[in-house]
């Protein structure tokens, strides 16, 4: 088995729209998470400018990327980073493939992704201390499939 390499700890779920994501986005700013801490990850949809503005103040422009499996994505945070990494992951093997990256298991990688390419918004949430204050949030505001991905020393 695998054993997932030293990292952050990301709580990820997706969220339907645009206007879920932000509702659910503002409850965790509310909550004390800065936006350092979040990410989003989307594909081009009504909403999607304005929500990126709002949370981090960058345009679509600045945050487009190529993701296998999805096309050209908004796409911002230190999830994104970490899945990106320095070999391009997103790029030349899209979400499913790269949430090990972030210690999800490729099936829930699978579904982030498939949910994203449906036109949901996914959003992560960077941080161990309250990762479980953040898969509550998530669930509260309609994140779905939200979870915790393990970190060092747990799988």
């Amino acid at each position: 088995m695998a054993r997932y390499q030293d990292g952050p700890c990301f709580t990820v779920g997706v969220f339907q729209d645009a206007a879920w994501a932000s509702r659910g986005l503002t409850a965790l700013a509310g909550e004390g998470f800065p936006p350092e801490a979040l990410s989003i990850l989307a594909k081009q949809a009504p909403g999607i400018d304005e929500l990126m503005e709002k949370t981090f103040g960058v345009g679509v422009a600045q945050a487009a990327v190529d993701v296998a499996g999805l096309g050209t994505a908004v796409a911002h945070g230190a999830l994104v980073e970490t899945l990106q990494g320095d070999d391009n992951g997103l790029g030349a093997s899209g979400v499913a493939a790269t949430m090990r990256r972030a210690g999800f298991q490729a099936h829930d990688g699978f579904i982030f992704e498939t949910l994203t390419a449906r036109g949901g918004v996914l959003v992560g949430v960077v941080g161990e201390p309250r990762a479980a204050d953040a898969l509550a949030l998530l669930h509260a505001y309609g994140g779905g499939n939200a979870a915790i991905g393990a970190w060092g020393g747990r799988v």
